[in-house]
């Protein structure tokens, strides 16, 4: 059998962290070094973003959100398949977004969905696009690059876009933001 051909595994050896990310798990840190050696594109939001961006970060999974074409989403999967991850046995969904696909192919994109998924001690949130929500582009265009080991950079979302996501993670919708110019108005007026 070729090996050539294989999907890289997750790598459970011990990483040695940049300055300044000692403070990050090694289970995200594989995750994620998993991802890039899968070639997959994406921009890392929820807790380890927010743990790299200097925030409390609490612990939690690797969520990211996909580069939203096909070849990306066939190495996602393909990588996901070869590391035998499967829905995490935490329980029901918290809100009705979080789904456990039983099966994943390339044409199955998440959507508006977040895939809560896990292979072995390695979680990892798959997030779609709901309504109101900053996709792909929007979040690159933001998002900062940060080198967490030698060889291993990553895309992390902007604080105001993790914040998004950890709101819409938290309530299940995304938050509404409104610009209301009757009181900019009404403070201009009562001035003079």
């Amino acid at each position: 059998m070729l090996l050539r051909r294989r999907p890289p595994q997750i790598d459970s050896r011990p990483i040695h962290p940049a300055q300044g990310f000692e403070h990050l798990s090694a289970e995200s840190v594989a995750v994620l070094k998993w991802l890039k050696a899968n070639h997959v594109e994406f921009v890392l939001v929820g807790p380890v973003a927010e743990a790299i961006r200097g925030g409390a970060g609490s612990p939690g999974p690797v969520a990211i959100v996909p580069a939203p074409y096909r070849r990306n989403f066939e190495r996602l999967w393909r990588a996901l398949d070869a590391a035998q991850a499967r829905p995490r046995p935490e329980g029901g969904a918290k809100d009705a977004r979080e789904v456990r696909p039983a099966k994943m192919t390339a044409d199955t994109a998440p959507g508006g969905q977040r895939w809560i998924l896990g292979a072995g001690p390695h979680y990892l949130d798959v997030e779609g696009q709901p309504t109101g929500t900053p996709g792909y582009q929007e979040l690159l265009y933001e998002a900062g690059r940060y080198e967490l080991a030698t060889g291993l950079s990553v895309d992390v979302a902007s604080p105001e876009d993790i914040e998004h996501y950890a709101h819409l993670r938290r309530t299940g919708v995304s938050p509404e933001m409104r610009i209301t110019r009757a009181a900019t108005h009404e403070l201009e007026t009562n001035s003079t």
